[in-house]
């Protein structure tokens, strides 16, 4: 028993001392970063930001790429299927990832404990927008006008099951009306459709459309959040205006595949941690209109999972109306 005992000890002693080892040693080359969306959005602008201050307190560069392609899932399925050893990160975009896994038609091959939850960067608050010369000049006209003209009134989204479509099922809940969705493969689309008259509402969020409001090209109807946007302090919240409910976001932070040793994953969050209380980040992300909101670790896993739940009636009512 006794040998036993000491075999145990020692086993524990061996694995404890690999884990800080592999610590102290990484990283030792670069680190890729991959982005699940193209080049030049709002996911891709806010990973750049971070990992250019990251590097820094890394002390090894960070690789950012696009694997676009899916609504995100090409991406995902990409950091799911990584060796877990701290070198291959990805970024991931929330509720994206929950519908893309409670939606069975698109056929995951991952669901959440296929990732190591690392770090949330940026809850970005949805927005309901239009363009400046619209005749909706407040959510209340649009919601009028939605209930004089059932399923005739326009409203778009980056994509099937994303967080502008779940928020355009919650806004027909809350207002009991019905609209005639249109769906886009992403903003750029959905900006060029809206500006062009092709669709009459946006569905989006405040750090796609924040330059464009303040440059007087589009006007913002409502803030799909607790509280109004520090970006748009003048656009009244959903809640504010009749529809406590009607909470809408998309979060941004970075996963790993699961099995990222316990020593290597602290040192990437600490990393991290420091990163986004860099003044440049700060600065850079403020410029962008991108809201930091940090989560580590069990904290991020519960979020992810609360969310899960919460978007999962929704996914069915949306897969019921196909």
């Amino acid at each position: 028993m006794k040998k036993d005992f000491f075999i145990s000890f020692c086993l524990i002693f061996l694995i404890s001392f690999l884990g800080i080892a592999l610590a102290l040693e990484y990283p030792n080359k670069p680190i890729t970063l991959q982005v699940p969306a193209p080049a030049g959005g709002r996911t891709d602008t806010g990973a750049r930001i971070l990992a250019s201050a990251a590097e820094k307190k890394l002390g090894q560069p960070i690789v950012v790429i696009n694997k676009a392609g899916a609504g995100t899932q090409v991406g995902l399925t990409e950091t799911a299927r990584q060796k877990p050893d701290g070198y291959y990160l990805g970024f991931a975009v929330v509720p994206a990832l929950n519908t893309i896994i409670l939606d069975p038609e698109r056929k995951a091959i991952f669901d959440l404990d296929s990732f190591t939850a690392i770090f949330n960067h940026v809850v970005d608050p949805g927005i309901i927008w239009v363009k400046a010369d619209n005749p909706y000049k407040t959510l209340k006209d649009l919601i009028d006008a939605a209930k004089a003209r059932p399923g005739e009134i326009r409203v778009c989204t980056t994509g099937i099951l994303s967080d502008d479509h779940l928020a355009i099922l919650m806004l027909e809940e809350a207002a009991k009306v019905k609209f005639r969705t249109v769906h886009f493969d992403g903003g750029t689309q959905q900006l060029s459709a809206t500006l062009g008259g092709q669709v009459d509402v946006a569905f989006g969020n405040v750090g796609e459309v924040t330059t464009r409001i303040k440059g007087g090209q589009l006007r913002g109807l409502a803030v799909m959040d607790k509280n109004r946007s520090k970006f748009l302090p003048n656009i009244p919240t959903a809640a504010e205006l009749g529809y406590p409910s009607v909470i809408s976001s998309s979060s941004r932070g970075i996963l790993g595949p699961k099995g990222i040793p316990a020593p290597i994953l602290k040192k990437i969050q600490n990393v991290f941690m420091d990163a986004i209380k860099d003044p440049e980040h700060i600065e850079k992300m403020d410029k962008a209109g991108l809201s930091i909101k940090p989560m580590v670790g069990e904290e991020y896993t519960k979020f992810l999972r609360d969310i899960h739940q919460r978007v999962k009636p929704l996914v069915e009512i949306a897969r019921s109306s196909k």
